[in-house]
């Protein structure tokens, strides 16, 4: 049965300064590098064909350290669908300076519910509705064709994908946190419906 490995990218500058990301482009940390060659060391006994990242430097180099790490060159997507939710007028700012700033209630609701986005920029919900449709047509397309499938992207738009692989409710996707280059291992049926998954 087919494979799909969902990575979420290794640490980079900002999660480090714990500062909202988004679509800033920034690098990985010593430690996100490292977290990269684990990743994919974990996957040394999985066959994979095919790889998808974002257009961001971060999951990009996360998915290149990986290849490096395994011996191999896979064709390789790259697709803004893919790109983590866009913090909008949040980009940039620290967490903590931005709570004090606009409140702490009013940034929780930003960063935790489904639906409501931060000034100028994305929530979840507008998160999936563009990396879904991308998920559907291109991913699960390889999927069907029998091929194993490795996305290295970002923290929501892999939240996405969970979201609907494991049938999550809005208010249950909310609770879902996917650690730096942890990869989690989907086997599923050529149409897409879940047999196993595995964190690695």
């Amino acid at each position: 049965m087919p494979k799909l490995v969902l990575v979420r990218h290794g640490q980079s500058l900002w999660n480090l300064e714990d500062r909202f990301t988004g679509w800033v482009d920034v690098p990985l940390t010593q430690l996100g590098r490292d977290e990269a060659r684990m990743a994919g060391r974990k996957l040394s006994a999985t066959n994979l064909d095919v790889a998808y990242t974002s257009t961001l430097t971060r999951a990009q180099v996360t998915l290149q350290i990986m290849m490096d790490t395994l011996g191999l060159d896979l064709p390789t997507i790259k697709d803004e669908a893919l790109n983590e939710r866009h913090y909008g007028d949040l980009q940039g700012l620290n967490k903590a300076q931005t709570a004090e700033k606009f409140g702490k209630e009013q940034v929780h609701i930003w960063r935790r519910s489904y639906d409501v986005p931060p000034p100028n920029g994305e929530s979840l919900e507008m998160t999936a509705a563009r990396t879904l449709p991308f998920f559907q047509r291109c991913i699960l397309g390889d999927i069907q064709q029998g091929k194993n499938v490795l996305v290295v992207a970002h923290g929501n738009s892999n939240r996405s994908i969970v979201m609907q692989l494991d049938s999550l409710t809005k208010e249950e996707v909310l609770e879902l946190n996917l650690g730096t280059a942890v990869p989690l291992v989907y086997e599923l049926t050529k149409e897409g419906r879940v047999v196993s998954k595995q964190i690695l």
